[in-house]
């Protein structure tokens, strides 16, 4: 899977579009997005890395009244980065000297970002999922981040193959990496995409076959399907499904009652799972179909996603990010003009940031993402 955007700023004209030969969507796509709203105009500067005066970017469409009560009528999404590949993966964290930050993945030139907003994009690891020695091409970089309960930094590392936590400090970053799990029943993982932690401290992720350079056919692929898997507290890795054809982003309803897991692919959708009091699965059950927005023209498939406090779903899909109700019902859509990968509630848990294709957005809400606290 080749990534690529082109941004062209004029003197009064703002266009973007984005050219994705094949996404995760699993579909191809070569055709040029919609213009940004006003019809392309913008009197917006060049991204501001440091300040917080920002140009906004892309659109909100609003399905249902209670849309309002999550993102406000005058909600805009600003743009404060840019230049990526395939950004992924955005998680807020916190180093040993209290600062605050936001990590990301752009997977295929192997590298972790750091964006903050008094100090603005910085390179923060390279490599970042794959080590090995040998040059090789595709989407090598980790993907999926997460922060563990000692506020250690979790990777989901396409290239290694592996889950691995690096082994040295927030404050001082080396890629010094440390194999939480990297197999099952002694088979290599195929790329492990998207991972959450329950509280009891297990470790859900999905495994599909995008950071292999052959994908479902390369002669490295060593499991004969893609599955989602818990990693126990004490070591025990079990494997929860494998019926799923491409699992990507995954997630833990607040109650820790349901698993969300999205499907890309051509058969892309949102699959729900109800938990088990031993953290396997069982009643699973399509969640949401995008395919009224893929007939409408919507570009795009299901990836990563994440909850608020409420048990509301924010969840990247065909157009954007599709904002859904705990029972599956659509409320809106958070749209930057581009295919957006991933989501992650950062500050203090009313902003939600959006990997976007190759920008770094973000969007103020009137909600709180889950595990930042309870309203």
């Amino acid at each position: 899977m080749n990534h690529s955007a082109h941004i062209a700023l004029g003197l009064s004209v703002f266009l973007l579009a984005c050219e994705t030969p094949k996404g995760n969507g699993g579909e191809d796509q070569n055709s040029t997005l919609p213009p940004l709203p006003n019809g392309g105009q913008s009197t917006a500067q060049p991204p501001t890395l440091n300040g917080d005066n920002h140009p906004t970017v892309g659109a909100i469409e609003r399905f249902d009244p209670a849309f309002n009560s999550l993102i406000a009528p005058n909600a805009k999404i600003e743009w404060l980065a840019d230049g990526f590949d395939w950004a992924e993966g955005p998680v807020w964290a916190r180093n040993s000297r209290g600062e605050e930050f936001l990590l990301f993945s752009d997977i295929p030139p192997n590298k972790i970002f750091k964006w903050s907003e008094a100090g603005g994009l910085e390179l923060f690891l390279h490599p970042s999922g794959y080590t090995g020695p040998t040059p090789r091409g595709g989407e090598p970089g980790s993907n999926g981040l997460l922060i563990d309960n000692q506020g250690r930094l979790v990777l989901c590392q396409h290239g290694d193959r592996r889950i691995a936590r690096l082994g040295i400090s927030l404050s001082n970053p080396r890629p010094v990496y440390e194999t939480i799990v990297n197999q099952y029943k002694g088979k290599r993982f195929n790329s492990p995409n998207d991972a959450c932690f329950s509280k009891n401290g297990g470790l859900y992720f999905t495994d599909p076959p995008y950071g292999l350079e052959g994908g479902m056919e390369d002669p490295k692929k060593e499991l004969s399907f893609q599955g989602v898997f818990l990693l126990r507290r004490g070591g025990e890795l079990v494997l929860l499904t494998d019926q799923i054809a491409f699992p990507n982003g995954i997630a833990l309803s607040p109650d820790e009652k349901t698993l969300y897991v999205a499907e890309s692919g051509p058969n892309t959708r949102i699959h729900a799972f109800n938990v088990k009091p031993d953290g396997t699965l069982e009643n699973g059950r399509i969640f949401f179909n995008p395919a009224t927005l893929k007939t409408a023209g919507k570009r795009g498939g299901c990836d990563g996603l994440k909850l608020d406090t409420k048990g509301n779903l924010f969840a990247t899909g065909p157009g954007g990010v599709m904002v859904l109700s705990p029972a599956g019902k659509l409320l809106g859509l958070i749209s930057t003009g581009t295919r957006i990968a991933n989501v992650g509630w950062g500050n203090d848990g009313r902003t939600l940031y959006l990997t976007a294709d190759s920008l770094l957005c973000r969007i103020r809400t009137r909600t709180m993402g889950a595990g930042f606290g309870i309203e």
